[in-house]
């Protein structure tokens, strides 16, 4: 008997109990898409959390005053000044492509009739472009802004439609900041939301940072960014920031001066060792639907135990008994395999179909995967039975009942 024979005796078996071959062949199904799936998912969450990473700035490095003052004028003295920033554009060259400052605080406006607090940030027409702004509508500052002085204001798509409705007609309001008059020239978000840890949150106003100065008791850059030119550059970058920080400031002084790198390669580690636990978590369904396999192939030994001796009397061998019964085992884990497969690339595919914005990724490896472990757990949990069948005796078997 070849191995075209011993598949179409194992199709007519497994088609004379379909539906305890179809709920066999669901425990691989299940498997399978559940790998497919979860392989499937955590790709997205990776692309997904690094892609947010990256928005920020993957050549980002942003220096902040630490520590080090013992009493309220050296602390003043300790803190990054516009001066430092000039300093590090200097020192620094061609390794950077520009620096932006930001002086924070907070203000009182009026909005819809209330008192509100939001976020008020002095920043220069730098900013935008080393932070990733988006403008939503009008312009931000530009370099005449900040060396003029103008009175001009740029909001956060949330407060622009709080106070006035949408964000076309934010477009050139007044509004009044510590007692002067600003005229609204733009509306913005963040390209990639700092969900209100950094200095923008949901309710924020952009000054020239000019004018800012005059609105704080003393000067405090909180935090600098600068971006990098190369990406290789920022752990350079990065040390020499502290160091130029440190040197024109007095001894005991401490800055806090970071960069996106440590971030990007400690969520990909993260994200890496999820995406291990998820597959062997859903590994373990595999591994289940071939015990179940391995259940059935035994019963149905039994069952089919005269059958076996008959076929050993009139010549069969054992080896082919083994390989009959092992090809049946396979027919089952492979089948119910590829359907869990197609039923795990379905979900991914039907989101492309819909819209084009979210990017589902699908990993060729999965599939591989999948029906590779598909064919291990068909051949490892039907050998036991294969073997089983094999080594019957053929006169006990024609004997049994």
């Amino acid at each position: 008997m070849n191995l075209a024979e011993a598949f179409n005796f194992s199709v007519q078996a497994l088609g004379a109990n379909r539906v305890r071959t179809f709920l066999t062949a669901l425990g691989p199904m299940i498997g399978n898409a559940s790998v497919i799936l979860v392989v499937t998912i955590s790709l997205a969450g990776k692309d997904l959390i690094l892609d947010q990473i990256r928005g920020l700035g993957s050549n980002l490095v942003f220096a902040s005053y630490q520590v080090g003052g013992q009493n309220a004028a050296q602390v003043q003295a300790d803190f990054v000044k516009l001066s430092d920033v000039r300093a590090l554009e200097q020192q620094l060259g061609n390794q950077i492509v520009a620096a932006a400052p930001v002086i924070n605080s907070n203000t009182q406006i009026v909005v819809n009739g209330k008192i509100r607090e939001v976020t008020l940030d002095g920043v220069d027409e730098q900013y935008p472009h080393v932070r990733n702004i988006v403008v939503l509508s009008g312009r931000i500052f530009d370099q005449s802004d900040v060396a003029l002085r103008e009175h001009v204001a740029v909001l956060s798509d949330k407060l622009a439609i709080r106070m006035y409705g949408s964000l076309d007609a934010a477009l050139g309001q007044t509004m009044k900041i510590n007692q002067l008059q600003f005229r609204v020239i733009g509306t913005f978000r963040e390209k990639t939301s700092t969900f209100n840890e950094g200095e923008i949150t949901d309710e924020t106003i952009l000054i020239p940072i000019t004018v800012m100065k005059y609105f704080v008791p003393f000067e405090r850059i909180e935090p600098v960014y600068l971006r990098v030119r190369n990406a290789a550059d920022v752990p350079t970058v990065t040390k020499e920031v502290n160091e130029i920080l440190m040197t024109r400031h007095r001894a005991g002084a401490t800055y806090n001066v970071q960069n996106l790198t440590a971030i990007l390669e400690t969520a990909e580690q993260i994200a890496t060792v999820l995406t291990i636990v998820l597959i062997i978590v859903s590994a373990i369904a595999l591994v289940i639907s071939g015990i179940g396999i391995m259940n059935i192939m035994l019963v149905t030994v039994t069952e089919r135990t005269r059958e076996i001796g008959l076929r050993m009397a009139v010549g069969a061998s054992r080896k082919e008994v083994m390989v009959q019964f092992l090809v049946e085992s396979l027919l089952i884990s492979l089948c119910g395999g590829a359907v869990g497969i197609v039923l795990g690339l379905a979900l991914p595919l039907s989101i492309r179909l819909f819209t084009s914005q979210i990017s589902v990724p699908i990993s060729p490896i999965s599939i591989l995967v999948a029906f590779a472990v598909s064919f291990t757990v068909g051949v490892g949990f039907g050998l036991l039975p294969a073997r089983r069948a094999s080594q019957l005796n053929p006169t006990d078997a024609l004997r049994y009942e």
